[in-house]
């Protein structure tokens, strides 16, 4: 039998998965029934504790509920608004972190070789970076999966780190930009719900761990390293990033 830390863990990973599906590709109407069905948010296993996140929860149940499946208007508005935040960054809000933290705000910087380095340590890699960059959101959440189902020791701790350093140094960034300029409230609060969700998922694994969230200049000054050179790809990788996840 599974101890209560296993359960959690396992738990936490099926959400994040979750999350990385819509974050990874536009809705169709199977995913719909299926959102419906499992009642899309309010079915996660980790439980919001702030009026944000609460308030977040109700009202994405309430949009979820009121999709219509076969309805192919919607679908379609659904799908440009997928097509706008994620692929044609038409929001101004690319899901990739190089461009929130890169001084010039470009893809494919330092950060996405930074990343690469913290799949390779855990024998991943993107598929390819040329079609989607190794540190585009849902890669991130896919990495953060891996490091939960690790059966290393130091797997929630280094998947603390993982956040502080990377995912929640820039994605609230691009919750709120997606939230305000999204034309669909379906994905303005997906991405903002993705955010609150990894935020206070840091806070419980800062009392699982007894230890303290590290400040925004200690996180800072963790960063300052060594500028990290290109990788070679390993053989496997992020398991669910591509047609054959």
């Amino acid at each position: 039998m599974k101890d209560a830390l296993s359960v959690f863990r396992d738990a936490i990973a099926l959400d994040l998965m979750t999350f990385a599906q819509l974050h990874d590709r536009e809705l169709d109407a199977p995913t719909v029934s299926l959102l419906q069905a499992e009642r899309f948010p309010e079915g996660l296993a980790f439980r919001l504790e702030s009026a944000q996140g609460k308030e977040l929860l109700s009202m994405l149940v309430r949009i979820v509920a009121e999709m219509q499946p076969d309805d192919a208007r919607q679908r379609d508005e659904l799908a440009a608004d997928f097509a706008s935040v994620y692929l044609t960054h038409g929001v101004g809000a690319a899901p990739c972190e190089s461009v929130w933290l890169d001084e010039d705000g470009l893809i494919m910087q330092q950060p996405m070789f930074e990343v690469r380095r913290s799949y390779a340590q855990l024998g991943l890699r993107a598929p390819d970076w040329r079609k989607r960059p190794d540190d585009h959101l849902v890669y991130q959440l896919q990495f953060v999966v891996a490091l939960l189902e690790n059966d290393s020791a130091s797997a929630l701790s280094d998947a603390a780190r993982f956040l502080d350093e990377h995912t929640l140094r820039w994605l609230p960034d691009f919750a709120k930009r997606v939230a305000q300029r999204a034309a669909t409230p379906f994905y303005a609060g997906l991405a903002m719900l993705t955010s609150i969700y990894l935020d206070e998922l840091r806070d419980v694994l800062a009392q699982i761990l007894d230890e303290p969230r590290p400040t925004a200049p200690e996180i800072e000054q963790r960063t300052k390293s060594v500028a990290v050179e290109p990788l070679p790809m390993p053989s496997s990788y992020v398991p669910g990033s591509s047609p054959s996840w």
